[in-house]
């Protein structure tokens, strides 16, 4: 019922400028054929308010395109899924990361020492060093949240998946709706945002999570209907990364995907379609976008983290985005990492 009010407002909101907007001719066919790809169906009233975000987003797209050919960044952005939206409702609809407390991803667990070694000696940005789970078993394709702000959930199912894979040989997919569903007793709201540790707080306690097969996703707060003779996985622990990169390289390299959080609040992440993210606007301090780092590279001597994504495969470099790495920690990606123990 609160996204349908959010678009609501934004529809009431531009209805009366769009209804004196003339729109350009020459997209006429480019807003089609991306409706239909998309799905898209409005009301006569609410397409027009659309339509003009969505120009108004095409605009954005050629502008920074233009800028990428004259060196002016490092990443291309590109007509999505998204166009329709603004950015504001985009961010108050799509990311639903919401720590509680920020001064817990600061503790060293007592499974994380090694990870977390301030001693160590050892070369943790190795400019060399590429590391890419996908190819090596350990993540699911990508999934789509749809509008629900679930990002959380999804980033702890992928962690999960990777765990139990490398411990039983066995990629299963596992249920994001059960932990939308079924986690708020340990402070997550569902569709409403929450945080990747308290998925495993209840992944924990209630003795483990169902496949996606068994509980599919619907994308929208359900009442929980856990499945206990049909349980997929199951974790006995998790564990904090210290909030540096290098820390977050190390974990990602030894352990397998890591869940994160990033700042995605930007336009240009909304409509980022490929290349190293990298953005003057992109704040360290406020995340509000939980991900999964599932490996690091580098290229042309860019070094990146290469993160999977929950808003489908029209998203980005087909569900993924490469986040610029060891930049003063770019869009705050090392400050909440967090993984499971299987």
């Amino acid at each position: 019922m609160k996204l349908t009010l959010i678009l609501g407002c934004v529809v009431v909101s531009t209805l009366a400028a769009a209804s004196g907007h003339t729109f350009d001719s020459t997209l006429d066919e480019d807003w089609k054929n991306w409706k239909s790809k998309h799905g898209k169906q409005y009301t006569e009233d609410e397409e027009n308010s659309r339509r003009m975000i969505w120009e108004d987003n095409m605009r954005f797209i050629e502008q920074h395109n233009l800028e990428y050919s004259m060196g002016k960044h490092t990443f291309t952005v590109g007509m999505n899924q998204f166009g329709d939206m603004t950015n504001k409702e985009f961010n108050e609809i799509m990311n639903g990361f919401r720590p509680v407390d920020a001064d817990n991803a600061n503790e060293v667990d007592e499974f994380d020492d090694d990870i977390n070694d301030e001693e160590s000696n050892e070369d943790e940005n190795n400019d060399k060093l590429t590391i890419d789970w996908r190819k090596k078993g350990f993540v699911t394709p990508v999934k789509n949240q749809g509008h629900c702000g679930s990002c959380w959930a999804f980033s702890a199912t992928g962690a999960i998946e990777g765990q139990w894979f490398e411990r039983h040989k066995q990629l299963i997919s596992l249920s994001e709706q059960n932990l939308v569903d079924c986690s708020g007793q340990y402070g997550a709201h569902g569709c409403f945002g929450g945080w990747m540790s308290q998925a495993f707080e209840y992944v924990i306690n209630n003795h483990g999570i169902n496949s996606a097969a068994d509980y599919p996703y619907l994308a929208s707060d359900q009442a929980c209907k856990f499945m206990p003779n049909k349980t997929a996985a199951t974790i006995r622990h998790y564990a904090f990364v210290i909030g540096r990169e290098k820390y977050l390289a190390k974990a990602v390299e030894r352990i397998g995907p890591v869940s994160v959080a990033v700042d995605a609040n930007q336009r240009d992440f909304q409509l980022y379609h490929s290349g190293i993210y990298r953005s003057e606007k992109c704040s360290r301090h406020l995340p509000n976008h939980a991900m999964l780092v599932v490996g690091f590279g580098g290229k042309n001597r860019q070094k990146y983290w290469l993160v999977k994504n929950s808003w489908g495969t029209d998203w980005g470099d087909e569900g993924y985005i490469k986040i610029a790495k060891d930049a003063q920690d770019m869009c705050g990606i090392a400050r909440f990492a967090v993984y499971p123990i299987v």
